[in-house]
């Protein structure tokens, strides 16, 4: 006989009804159907198996939403350049190229020989008359104190910094990251510790200082601050999704005072200069100007020529500075060539590749076939390596202003035109070396010129001591607005100007 089970009370069968409409809706948004049916089937049976699986459900479900967060906090992020800025030196601070042979000539740690070489590099380097130096190095003999080599790094980061806030929404109290780059001085506390100070930034703002890379040291901090910004979620609100890159080279402090030539290059070729880029890993935070594509790093260090060619040493009198060996352009060719190994199958059309490869297999034919005739004869002297056409891989080219010769040389190397190597020629002409940021300055000319349109890929590339070739690749998202000229604003109508072939 079947027997009818006892009626439940009116409380009881309202929560195993609401349990089981919760069960439900929870189950069939995590689970498949047929197994949600079947738990909303079982969870009839009573209320203590509807609140099994309630419980179930929402373990469930805790563990898809951790799984989600976990998936969006380590992806890689895109990272974007929100802005940048130049330090622009004042007028006061200016060299032109007969008061610096003036200064050589008067100073009285250099001898006649001294003076006469300054004098024919300085004419022949492809500075122009408008260059800088720091205050300490006008006087006579100049200054090489710790205190004026602080003022000079307070005067060039802290006016490129407070012109990229100016230029942007950032507060500075949303900055997460700070990397300062500057080759050869390194104070205590350090450079990065001067900006959060001046700024008065987070108190778990990340910090980090690079010293001794060289003029590539600029695209190794975008690097990493581009490694940091990548698996970093930032916090609410948009605040932590920022990263402040700081590029500078300090002349003060060594200045070289000997009379060694391959030790006076720095004196005639750097001068003052400083830049400031602002990065985020979130397009919305703030109007972002450039995509970051990539950053690729060579590093020929485990060459003794290569490590050796830009080295910071005394001389036979113990005045320190920074000596260039002979070697520097062929061991900057070949940093570049396998530079260009690594970057080419990076951002080379297809049928690029396909045609580079063809023309290497087909020279390594030739060569073969004709060792026997050419085994008995001195072998030629050798001639320009095939390299990619890289003009069919970017629209602009910021190399960095070393020098006039360098610039002749990557030019000759990659094919380029005079107007695509006109940045690097004029940023030389009007700032001279100025280290690392060099490649900010030659992307301002271009913006002032008003030649950077949206989609447009730029590469920046430099060469550091060590021996390194970083490049980084940048696609323009919107252009300057038309009144923006940067640190070109008093003089982009002179430019382009003739200068020293």
């Amino acid at each position: 006989m079947h027997r009818v089970p006892p009626p439940k009370d009116s409380s009881t069968m309202a929560i195993s009804l609401a349990l089981n409409l919760f069960t439900r809706r929870l189950t069939l948004a995590a689970f498949p159907w047929p197994f949600s049916a079947t738990v909303v089937q079982l969870s009839s049976n009573g209320i203590s198996i509807a609140l099994l699986h309630a419980g179930l459900t929402l373990l469930a479900a805790a563990l898809l939403l951790y799984y989600y967060y976990y998936i969006t906090s380590t992806r890689a992020r895109t990272v974007y350049l929100v802005d940048y800025a130049c330090f622009l030196p004042p007028a006061s601070l200016r060299v032109p190229l007969a008061k610096y042979a003036e200064h050589a000539g008067l100073a009285p740690c250099f001898d006649d020989r001294s003076v006469g070489f300054q004098s024919r590099l300085i004419e022949r380097s492809g500075l122009g008359e408008e260059t800088c130096l720091p205050q300490a190095s006008h006087g006579i003999p100049p200054e090489k104190t710790l205190d004026a080599a602080r003022a000079e790094a307070e005067q060039g980061i802290f006016s490129a910094v407070d012109a990229v806030l100016a230029k942007t929404v950032v507060r500075a109290e949303d900055i997460a990251l700070v990397v300062v780059n500057c080759t050869l001085f390194a104070p205590a506390p350090c450079m990065a510790d001067m900006v959060v100070r001046r700024y008065a930034l987070r108190s778990d703002v990340r910090c980090f200082n690079l010293s001794g890379m060289g003029c590539s040291a600029g695209i190794a901090a975008v690097g990493l601050a581009q490694n940091v910004l990548m698996h970093c979620s930032g916090s609410g609100g948009g605040s932590g999704r920022y990263a402040l890159v700081v590029s500078t080279e300090i002349l003060t402090y060594d200045y070289y005072s000997g009379n060694e030539r391959a030790m006076l290059l720095q004196n005639c070729l750097f001068r003052m200069g400083a830049s400031a880029v602002l990065l985020s890993n979130s397009r919305r935070s703030s109007p972002a100007r450039y995509r970051l594509e990539r950053v690729v790093r060579t590093h020929e260090g485990h060459d003794d020529g290569a490590y050796g060619c830009v080295q910071q040493e005394d001389d036979a009198a113990g005045e320190r500075g920074i000596k260039l060996s002979k070697e520097v352009m062929p061991v900057a060719g070949r940093a570049l060539r396998a530079h260009m190994t690594t970057l080419g199958p990076l951002v080379l059309p297809a049928s690029e590749l396909l045609a580079y490869v063809l023309s290497l297999a087909r020279r390594r034919l030739l060569l073969l076939i004709f060792a026997g005739q050419l085994k008995d004869r001195k072998p030629a002297p050798p001639g320009r390596v095939d390299v990619p056409d890289f003009r069919r891989a970017f629209e602009h080219f910021c190399i960095h202003a070393g020098g006039r010769a360098v610039i002749d040389e990557l030019q000759r190397g990659l094919g380029l035109s005079d107007r695509q190597v006109e940045p690097s020629r004029m940023a030389l002409h009007r700032f001279g070396n100025t280290s690392s940021s060099s490649v900010w300055y030659e992307l301002a000319y271009l913006e002032a010129k008003r030649r950077v349109r949206r989609g447009d890929r730029v590469w920046t590339v430099g060469f550091g001591s060590g021996f390194k070739c970083n490049s980084a690749v940048w696609v323009c998202l919107r252009p300057p607005a038309p009144l923006d000229s940067g640190p070109w604003d008093a003089c982009i109508h002179r430019y382009p100007v003739a200068t020293v072939q």
